[in-house]
Formats: structure tokens, sequence, C-alpha cells
């Protein structure tokens, strides 16, 4: 009898990423050295290093071999921030989720859309297709105008539970809220992140040409919604024919041992909890009357902290009277409604949203009745349980590490400008739409993308005769949808870890999706070259 053959595994995460890393290495001490002078600039009140055009010079390159092992640690090191903020989501997700609440939330909410489902026009439609459409499209937007990103890795634990409850797979779960968000990204109308910084240093006026973005934003939109929900339905039909559904055990495990429906009344202690809440909030009602949210170029002002304080006091009494689980998801609920003010009206990045989420997860804790040992014994085994994803994200960093101490990274930039010289403005663009789709490879952030790139391809679209609104489009495009599939993006590795996905299962899935969108993408540049366009 024949042995069967042993099912060929495919390399873990870690194991792809380092192999990048060594890759990096080699090509140290293949493609010359070299350097660009770089000035600080003040980029629409921020100060940026951005490089000097026509200031290239060429080193040394300086070949890397053991560096391969301490560019692990330098990435660790430079990517902190994300790291701690997703140690940091685990612990507090890890306490919300002790008490049920959000498997009560959703089972209610699930029970809610089959109710619904009784009107004929939404049972036509699907009551699930709308969930999904209208999750979607609420990233895309915050996605589109205020870049969110990292942002999303907390709402992976929502959502991955939710779309196996409703019969799906992780993946359609991650694309509710991290797919959604990159389409938005990616078809930015007024990211202060990519447009905003591109346009400030293409010396062009802020947010311009939102007309024909917000068609982009459209058709973008259109293409990864429609595609998500196709093969959402697919699965729906037959969850066997989803790639990760041996890996989604995890989860239909985790969502069969949860006591579903489960209700506790508060006791004294989430009384507490819900009364030091509206102090804090009516403090800061006093100290910050007013709150200014910008939104492009645009300043809304309104009284949003005062007014939150109020609906707190009346949801937040209204749960009490229900349950206690209600109550922690009234708590998540204006967890996330200060992450969109916070960012928008007070600047808040990693930092803040981080310690914004550790207080919603002691704060649920100590409402569900746990004392301070128990909420520590918690908050360990929920970062124990997501340390994989934290490490994963400072792997990544290190793929740029090496490129950056070998000294070629500005020489790719320089060779891969020069060779879009000499060609017609139709071919000229496509090749520099295909040149910041590969940058995406060893770049993922999109304003350092903008920083590094944007002096030379403002300048050179003044040479091949094209306005610099379609250089920023480009950019915006380009820029956009490999960064969805690319390993050196730690937001990306984050959610694929969190939420147990293999990375050669996303990659394969995604993939057709991306060869799609970069050809919408590129279909949708070519009117900014011919047509007369607001701003172009």
């Amino acid at each position: 009898m024949e042995k069967e053959k042993k099912k060929r595994e495919f390399p873990h995460t870690y194991v792809i990423i380092f192999s990048l890393i060594v890759i990096a290495a080699i090509l140290t001490w293949i493609v010359p050295g070299g350097e660009f002078a770089r000035v600080t600039k003040d980029v629409n009140g921020i100060s940026r290093e951005v490089i000097v055009p026509s200031s290239f010079t060429k080193v040394e390159n300086q070949g890397q071999s053991w560096q391969i092992f301490t560019a692990i640690f330098q990435g660790m090191k430079r990517t902190y921030d994300i790291i701690f903020y997703i140690l940091m989501i685990g612990g507090s997700f890890w306490l919300m989720n002790e008490s049920k609440a959000l498997d009560v939330a959703i089972y209610s909410f699930l029970n809610f859309t089959k109710r619904i489902e009784r009107f004929k026009p939404l049972k036509m439609i699907g009551v699930n297709n709308i969930v999904i459409t209208l999750i979607m499209i609420c990233f895309s937007f915050f996605g589109a105008v205020i870049g969110m990103s990292e942002e999303t890795i907390a709402f992976v634990v929502i959502f991955v539970p939710l779309a196996i409850s409703m019969g799906y797979d992780s993946i359609v779960g991650i694309c509710m809220c991290f797919l959604g968000a990159g389409l938005g990204f990616a078809s930015a109308l007024l990211n202060p992140f990519t447009i905003g910084i591109a346009q400030g240093l293409s010396g062009i006026q802020l947010f311009t040409g939102i007309e024909y973005r917000f068609i982009i934003w459209i058709v973008i939109n259109a293409i990864g919604i429609g595609y998500v929900l196709w093969y959402a339905n697919k699965i729906k039909k037959d969850p066997k024919k989803s790639p990760v559904y041996e890996t989604d055990e995890y989860w239909r495990h985790k969502n069969a041992n949860e006591e579903n429906g489960v209700k506790t009344k508060p006791n004294t202690i989430t009384w507490i909890i819900f009364a030091s809440i509206a102090a804090v909030f009516a403090l800061f009602s006093f100290s910050h009357p007013i709150t200014h949210l910008m939104i492009g170029s645009s300043t809304i002002s309104a009284p949003i902290i005062p007014i939150a304080t109020i609906v707190w006091l009346l949801s937040g009494y209204a749960a009490l009277r229900h349950s206690t689980q209600l109550f922690i998801v009234n708590i998540l609920l204006f967890t996330i409604l200060f992450l969109i003010v916070g960012v928008m009206g007070y600047g808040w990045y990693i930092k803040e949203i981080a310690s914004l989420f550790l207080v919603m997860g002691i704060c649920a804790g100590a409402a569900f009745g746990k004392n301070a040992n128990q909420i520590a014994r918690l908050f360990i085994e929920g970062a124990k349980d997501i340390m994989s994803a934290a490490l994963v994200v400072g792997l990544a960093s290190g793929i740029v590490v090496i490129l950056e101490q070998g000294k070629i990274i500005d020489s790719l930039l320089f060779y891969s400008a020069n060779a879009m010289e000499g060609y017609g403005k139709l071919v000229s663009v496509a090749i520099m739409f295909i040149f910041y789709n590969l940058l995406n490879l060893i770049i993922a952030s999109g304003s350092a993308k903008a920083a590094l790139t944007i002096p030379l391809m403002s300048q050179f679209s003044d040479l091949i005769g094209i306005s610099r609104q379609t250089t920023v489009t480009i950019y915006q495009l380009g820029g956009g949808f490999t960064n969805l599939i690319t390993p050196t993006s730690g937001v990306m590795v984050g959610v694929l870890s969190i939420a147990k996905i293999p990375y050669n299962k996303w990659f394969r899935w995604f993939l057709p999706l991306m060869i799609i969108l970069i050809v919408a993408g590129f279909l949708l540049l070519i009117p900014t070259i011919y047509l007369k366009l607001n701003g172009f």
C-alpha cells in the first residue's frame, strides 16, 4: 500500500516576511547605492521631510548580511506604536468578550434582520446584502475622508464573529471593515494623509478635483462591494467553498461555546461605572463645549461632547434597565463615536485611540463585576492571544529597514522614475501607475510615499504635459490597491493575524479583485489626460 503523500504546507506568514527581508538584503549587494537630498517642508501645517528633485547622487551601497536579524529589532522599534496598539486592543476586547456582550448584541442584531426580512422588498434584495453594503460604505467613507486604516484593526474582533454568525466566513468579516476602509483610502476624497499631503507638495489648491474623485470613489466601491457580495452569497450557499473554512473552525468553535442570549442584571458597580462616565463626559463638556471637526479643508463646529453626554445619560440608563450586556455594548458604541470625534476633531492617532480602547476594556470588565486582579489577568490573556499579530507588524517593517540601511531605497525610486522618460502621455501615466503599485511592496505608508515621490513626480508631470492633479490621482489609486496585499503593510498583516487568516489564503482570494481594481483604476485615469475636468 502506497503511503499517502503528505500535503505540502504553505510557509507561515513569519517565514514569508523573513524571506523578503533576506531578498532585500541580497538586493543591497546588487543595486547601486544612491541618495536624494532631503529638506523639511511645512505641508498643510505639518512638517514633512521631502526629497529635493534632481539631487540624486550615487553613494557606496552598504551590503546587508547579519543585519537581517538586527533589522527585525529595528522594525519592532519603529512600529512600536502599532504593536502596542494591537496588544491593547486584544486585551481590551478580551475583557469585553468575557461579559458575552458582543455575542448578545450579534444575536440580537441577527434576530432583528430576520424580522425585517418579512418585508418583500428587503427580502428580494437580501437583508444581509444590505448590511454588508452599508457597513462597507461606512468604513469606505471614513477611509476616504479621514484616512481610516490602522483603526480597522480594532473592528476585526467584531465583524469576523458577526460574519461567521451570518453564515459567511472570516474573509467576509475583514472585508466589511478592512477592505471597506481600503477601498475608501485608495479612492480618497479628502484624506489629509494622502490627498492633502500630495496636493500640498504639488503646489496645487488643497482638495481640488473632488468632483471627479467622487466619481472614482463610487466606481471603486461598486466594484469592491459587488465582488464581496458575490463571494458572500456563494459561501452562504456552500460554506465549505470558503478557502478559510478549516481555519474558521476557531471562530465557529468560539461562537458555539458562547452563552448566547444569556443576560445579567446590572449591580451596584455597574451603576457606579455609568455615573462615573457621565461625570467625565460632563467635565469634558465644560472644557470642550464646541468641537471643530476637520473634513478636508472645511471645518464643522458643533457642541458634540455636550450632546454626547446627554445621549449617554439617556441611552446608558435605558441599557441598564435592560441588561449589563446592553450597557457594555453602549460603552463600545460610545468608544467608536469618540474615536471618530477624536480623530476628526482633536487630531488623535494611535496613542490616544489605544488608550480609549483600554478605558473601554477596563470599564466593561468592571461593569460586569470583575475585580482589579481579574481584569489584569483577563487583559493579559487577551494580549497573549493576539501577540502573534502584534509581532508580525514589526517583522514586516524589517524589510524597509534593510533597504534603507543598504542605501538602495532612493536608488530604486530614482531608476524607476528615469524609466518613464521618453514616452507619450498615456504610456507615461501607465508606467507611473505601475510604479506606484510596485512601490507599495517596499513602502506601505501613504504619507511616506507622498513625501518621497510627489516632489519628483509632480515636476515630471510638467515635462510630459499632464496636470499635477493627474499625478496626485495616479499616486492615490496606485498607492491603494496593492497596499491591501503587500506583506510590508503592518495593518494588513495585523488584520490577517487577528482574523486567523493565512496570508496565502488572503493573497489568492484578493488577487482577482486586485487585478480588476487596478484595471478599473487605470481606465479612470484616462479621462484626466484627455478631458477638461474641474481641478485638473
